[in-house]
């Protein structure tokens, strides 16, 4: 039974999430629905991450298992057309067949996220459910001297969503990158695997220090805190971008 790997876009506005869910739209749903079309064949379909309503994906992986042998490039293009022909925001950037070993979750290394703020005065009418927009200016030098601090192994029970299942709150963050390209700030936050809301949590305390509401220092106190209510907010979904795994 051949396994495949896709790579795959999308904008996650119109979805309840990566996770299928009962009456809700879903990627994972769409992209079931798509392969059941080309196939015939009913599957399911097993992510990187689990993305939540709102965010979007520029490289989520998948895989799943499937009777029919189909070369790479027809899968790819057949599940695109059907993707299409349903008015999905989800594109197949590649599809390849794999080795079974491959799990496009436990097999992963590390996953980059990006969040956009859009930090100007005036709203955005084109990226209105792609940046979280800020409309004082922030001091992006200050959330990096932050973002320095929460670097490396640590209990991230701050940064914790009350619904995360994953079985430790110990992480290492790899990188927590903020920079400025022009009305818009980019945080780029790497690592193995994350906590359920831990990079939307991270940028909303960031944010707090870049209008100068706390410091650094709090920022440090807050994690060693280890308490969820001592986080700043949380920031929206549509700012938010898986945008690599590595294998």
């Amino acid at each position: 039974m051949p396994r495949y790997r896709i790579d795959i876009e999308y904008d996650g506005t119109p979805y309840a999430g990566w996770q299928r869910q009962a009456g809700q739209p879903t990627v994972q749903e769409a992209i079931e629905r798509a392969v059941l079309a080309l196939s015939g064949e009913e599957i399911t379909l097993k992510g990187a991450g689990r993305t939540d309503a709102g965010v979007h994906a520029l490289h989520q992986v998948a895989h799943f298992d499937l009777l029919k042998n189909l070369p790479d490039r027809n899968m790819r293009d057949g599940l695109n057309a059907h993707l299409t022909l349903a008015q999905e925001t989800v594109s197949i950037l590649a599809a390849a067949q794999v080795d079974d070993t491959f799990d496009s979750r436990f097999s992963a290394k590390a996953r980059h996220y990006l969040y956009r703020i859009g930090n100007r005065r005036t709203p955005f009418a084109l990226d209105r459910e792609r940046v979280w927009h800020v409309k004082k200016e922030l001091d992006v030098e200050a959330m990096q001297a932050a973002a320095d601090r929460l670097i490396g192994h640590h209990d991230f029970t701050t940064f914790r969503s009350a619904h995360c299942q994953s079985k430790s709150p110990l992480k290492t963050l790899d990188r927590l990158d903020v920079t400025r390209i022009g009305n818009e700030i980019e945080v780029r936050a790497s690592a193995r695997s994350f906590l359920h809301n831990q990079v939307r949590s991270l940028v909303g305390t960031l944010k707090k220090v870049g209008e100068g509401s706390w410091t650094p220092d709090d920022v440090q106190e807050v994690l060693a805190a280890c308490d969820r209510t001592r986080c700043g907010p949380v920031a929206p979904a549509h700012g938010l971008y898986l945008i690599g795994v590595d294998y």
